[in-house]
């Protein structure tokens, strides 16, 4: 290969990475701005922080509800990075698509814990310290199978109820009731057309089921 091709061939894949960091910086800011104004538009916080995670790869939210049964509303919203030619192919195999973590921290005590996980979704298990104390048994959701951890059967009935009423039921990998740190938690793949009615249905599910039995007496 003689010096001008290399030098033709470096500029050429030096453009398409310029071209990509452009396209995918404003890709990534526009998903970024379309969460927020959509998150914020359900939440109607009063009073709300963002914490920048650097480059364009998203943010952390804190928001302040203290309404109905909603003390805070936090979540991390990360991307991938559509901005790095190089980076971004290791990132679709490694983290497979964008990611949206929702804890949800009401006023009412969540007295047991359930767990529903997506199967074969994590490569690493993850750590559920009452793990072996719970029931465990294999479902189906909308073609996808769960694991499903639970003290009550009836804790599970209503996480997997309102796992099949979300618009896409298949993008949720993770939902959890935590009674030690008192969190309602959903880890998901968000999309643009469905966020706004997933988290309606996060918050009604916090105001309606969190604050009555079975999970709060």
């Amino acid at each position: 290969m003689n010096n001008q091709l290399l030098i033709a061939i470096i500029i050429f894949v030096a453009g398409i990475a310029t071209l990509q960091y452009f396209r995918g910086r404003k890709l990534n800011l526009l998903l970024m701005q379309h969460y927020i104004r959509s998150i914020q538009d359900v939440i109607k916080p009063e009073d709300k922080d963002y914490v920048w995670l650097g480059g364009y790869i998203g943010f952390r939210a804190n928001y302040k509800v203290n309404r109905d049964n909603v003390r805070r509303f936090e979540y991390t919203l990360t991307l991938l990075p559509r901005h790095s030619l190089l980076y971004f192919p290791i990132a679709l195999l490694t983290s497979r698509h964008d990611k949206l973590y929702i804890v949800v921290r009401p006023f009412a005590q969540i007295k047991r814990e359930a767990h529903l996980i997506q199967k074969g979704y994590y490569r690493l298990k993850p750590n559920i310290e009452n793990e072996p104390l719970l029931q465990r048994e294999e479902i189906e959701i909308a073609g996808k199978r769960y694991e499903a951890l639970f003290e009550k059967r009836r804790d599970l009935d209503k996480l997997k109820s309102l796992l099949e009423s979300l618009p896409k039921p298949h993008n949720v990998k993770h939902m959890a009731l935590t009674p030690k740190t008192n969190v309602f938690y959903v880890l998901m793949k968000p999309e643009p057309e469905t966020i706004e009615e997933s988290v309606k249905k996060i918050v009604e599910f916090t105001n309606r089921e969190l604050k009555e039995s079975p999970f709060s007496s």
